[in-house]
């Protein structure tokens, strides 16, 4: 088993998951010297996956990895993650992921024996969808440069599949998280953050927008049901997502809850400020995925909820400020 960007965090999940069943995993990185999975966070799977150079942006690179690995199945998961980036260099993010893809499904397509192959899509590609919650035949109107390379990708996928009959998956990913997500990303600067107060080493907690909407997972239920889009009969695309829409307050109040502390201090302050630089015009559509297709094709059910996402979080954190988790009640 073949995953492209082995080391971030829906790969490093994925191997564990794949290693579980049995499975000879190959991972690809940009490069492999020194200790990349340790310098990932995976000290755990060294020695367990086999790591091979590949850039995105170098498609010889990623034919070679692919020809090496001789891989069942293909998971192509790597590709740049951080939405504002895009807007920076259109040209990197457009290449690195469309023709990133492109690369990849052309090696697999190479191979004397076919691989099956899953893409990692985003939910980025809806966009101005004029419908909420997102199914896999919402119309897909992209708002980012991020967006638009992941709508590339996601398209390649169902064009190369109807032509040539070959066995590709899109996976349509919404917002899923874990404690190995950057701190750069919302709900890990929320769950520092919060952390950061429980422990005594901050009062307050700045944040944009509370009334903004998202999609929550964690990251290990979203690669099962990758997983099972792989392994089902039929290849197809799936929208991977809890089918919940949360607002960063409930966010907020949930790392608060799993911190065990308030969120108004001795004064009956509000600990959480917000300032006005990060505050964007309300979405109308808001990033709410709709996995019935998921639910009732693959079986598949998130099985982390929303509250036990957070405290894990959490707790991840305050472990890393050497503080103690609150008891269970």
């Amino acid at each position: 088993m073949l995953i492209t960007g082995v080391t971030g965090q829906d790969g490093g999940y994925l191997a564990e998951r794949l290693l579980a069943d049995g499975d000879e995993v190959v991972g690809t990185v940009r490069a492999t010297g020194g200790e990349p999975l340790a310098a990932a966070g995976l000290p755990q799977l060294q020695g367990r996956v086999t790591l091979l150079a590949a850039d995105l942006r170098d498609p010889a690179s990623v034919k070679t990895a692919v020809e090496m690995a001789e891989p069942d199945e293909i998971y192509h998961l790597a590709a740049p993650t951080f939405v504002p980036d895009s807007w920076d260099d259109p040209t990197e993010v457009v290449t690195a992921v469309a023709g990133g893809t492109a690369a990849v499904l052309a090696a697999a397509g190479r191979l004397a024996r076919a691989p099956r192959v899953l893409v990692a899509a985003s939910s980025e590609v809806f966009g101005d969808a004029g419908v909420s919650p997102q199914s896999e035949s919402s119309p897909m109107r992209p708002r980012s440069p991020y967006g638009v390379a992941k709508l590339a990708a996601h398209g390649l996928v169902g064009a190369l599949r109807a032509r040539h009959d070959r066995f590709l998956v899109s996976a349509i990913t919404f917002n899923h998280e874990s404690p190995r997500r950057p701190v750069r990303f919302l709900p890990r600067k929320v769950s520092a953050g919060v952390a950061a107060i429980a422990a005594g080493r901050a009062e307050t907690l700045t944040l944009g927008d509370l009334s903004a909407v998202r999609d929550w997972s964690h990251a290990r239920d979203i690669v099962d049901g990758m997983v099972r889009a792989l392994r089902h009969d039929r290849p197809d695309d799936y929208v991977l997502a809890s089918g919940t829409g949360r607002t960063v307050g409930d966010l907020v109040d949930a790392a608060f809850a799993a911190a065990g502390v308030t969120r108004q201090d001795e004064q009956g302050a509000d600990r959480v400020q917000v300032d006005p630089r990060f505050v964007r015009p309300p979405e109308r559509w808001p990033p709410v995925g709709d996995p019935s297709k998921a639910r009732e094709t693959l079986a598949w059910r998130p099985e982390t909820t929303f509250e036990e996402l957070v405290g894990e979080m959490v707790v991840a954190d305050l472990a890393r400020l050497g503080a103690n988790a609150p008891r269970s009640s």
